[in-house]
């Protein structure tokens, strides 16, 4: 008769649970990782229009600035609410609601005219598409244990890098191939064009999305055993449950201080990445596209390997500190090299690595004391609190440029940023949030 060692009913189970959540992966994550895709197309596809919108409308490199940046005036300011809404209404009606909304007005900037309707719209933008990341990012903890979160995490902030890598050529092919075509400009061709899927997206979201593992009809009973238990046992240190709890909690605090660096960090890539490779020496608008996709084609592949192993050693604090401090790096060879392309792809690659691996490390922290309402609102807190940084970063390039005409200063003005996101990172964070987590498949 054959024996069973101890360690096989374990292993079995391991497995078991890798395909449950393998079913659960793909379920989920893609869908969301293509609407992310195309929030973030609809956020930043102004950086690509910009080379043909700004000098048709007369608009200056402060104006521009602005108006890419008072697109998180609206989101900050509808952040917390929206997610609060969510939790509330599920995320299935919520974040569907904030895709066909925000893909309705993004395609609506093809009409702008004047300074005044830039700077309303891309308000509105930021106003409905607020909640849909911290949206996300919540509903993924009703469905991922703390243990999986990293890959999980990383992946769905791939989406950043994936936006670079599809976004950016097509971007420039719109602007170059459709420009004049039935009377209208290539940048209202890209408007319409990338409004359009968001749309699509969020009428999809109604059909595939799933609130609780309760109503998800395409698990047995016995895989949403196997889930609910697994989220049960997930590790926690000291769980903040109310509003008010996690607004006043200082570790929100800490961590929303952080969060604006690092968004401080990206919103300098995806907002400047097509003008410093102009500047560098390129200006066929396609080719600025291509190039544009290198670095964030390679801070995807970075990001997902790196999330990977930060979920099989447990660590969290040196693997996060160490893509901040990328960030700072790449920020400064950037500044070092503004008419080298070669070089300047190498640090916008190197700092688009480091920065966008950040952020799906850092979204594991916050649930490992918050929970409930807390967490939707403590998650959102954050979130538009580091919005601040695409007010900032993009602004203060503008202003930066069109005062010393180099983008220099405002360059290493974020390598700083990067860097003090690094050093709150490894020294500002109480050390019971580092505790490791045991190895995850």
């Amino acid at each position: 008769m054959e024996t069973i060692s101890p360690a096989a009913p374990h292993a079995a189970l391991a497995h078991d649970d890798a395909q449950l959540y393998r079913k659960v992966f793909w379920r989920f994550v893609p869908l969301f990782v293509a609407c992310f895709v195309f929030s973030y197309l609809d956020r930043i596809n102004i950086s690509f229009a910009k080379l043909q919108m700004q000098s048709e409308l007369g608009f200056s490199d402060a104006v521009y600035g602005f108006g890419a940046s008072v697109f998180f005036v609206g989101y900050f300011l509808f952040e917390v609410p929206s997610n609060i809404v969510l939790h509330r209404v599920g995320a299935k009606r919520w974040i569907a609601r904030i895709m066909i909304t925000w893909g309705i007005a993004s395609a609506a900037m093809m009409f702008v005219k004047s300074d005044t309707w830039f700077y309303l719209l891309r308000f509105l933008i930021g106003a409905l598409e607020a909640g849909f990341v911290p949206g996300a990012l919540y509903f993924f903890t009703k469905w991922f244990p703390s243990s999986r979160r990293g890959r999980i995490n990383s992946f769905f902030m791939a989406s950043i890098a994936l936006c670079g890598i599809i976004g950016s050529p097509l971007s420039g092919a719109i602007m170059k191939f459709c420009d004049g075509l039935n009377g209208l400009a290539g940048w209202q061709w890209l408007f319409l064009l990338e409004g359009i899927p968001s749309v699509v997206l969020g009428i999809i979201v109604l059909f595939m999305v799933d609130d609780k593992i309760d109503d998800a009809k395409w698990l047995d009973a016995a895989e949403k055993r196997a889930l609910a238990e697994q989220l049960a046992r997930d590790p926690k240190v000291g769980e903040v449950h109310s509003l008010k709890a996690a607004f006043k909690e200082p570790v929100t605090l800490v961590m929303a201080v952080i969060y604006l660096f690092l968004a401080m960090g990206i919103y300098g890539l995806v907002f400047w990445m097509p003008q410093l490779v102009k500047t560098a020496g390129t200006t066929d608008t396609f080719a600025i596209g291509l190039i544009s996709m290198l670095p964030y084609a390679v801070a995807g592949i970075g990001m997902i390997l790196i999330g990977k192993h930060s979920d099989r050693t447990g660590e969290r604090r040196w693997h996060l500190g160490a893509c901040a401090f990328a960030g700072a790096v790449g920020y400064v060879l950037c500044g070092f090299f503004p008419g080298n392309t070669v070089m300047l792809v190498i640090g916008l690659t190197i700092a688009a690595t480091g920065i966008i691996t950040s952020l799906g490390l850092f979204w594991i922290l916050p649930t490992r004391f918050l929970s409930g309402i807390a967490a939707a609102s403590g998650i959102a807190l954050i979130n538009s609190v580091g919005q601040f940084g695409g007010i900032i970063s993009p602004y203060m390039v503008g202003k930066v440029k069109m005062i010393t005409g180099s983008a220099t200063p405002g360059l290493y003005a974020i390598a700083v940023a990067c860097l003090l996101g690094a050093v709150l990172i490894v020294w500002g964070l109480p050390k019971r949030l580092y505790f490791r987590e045991g190895a995850s498949d």
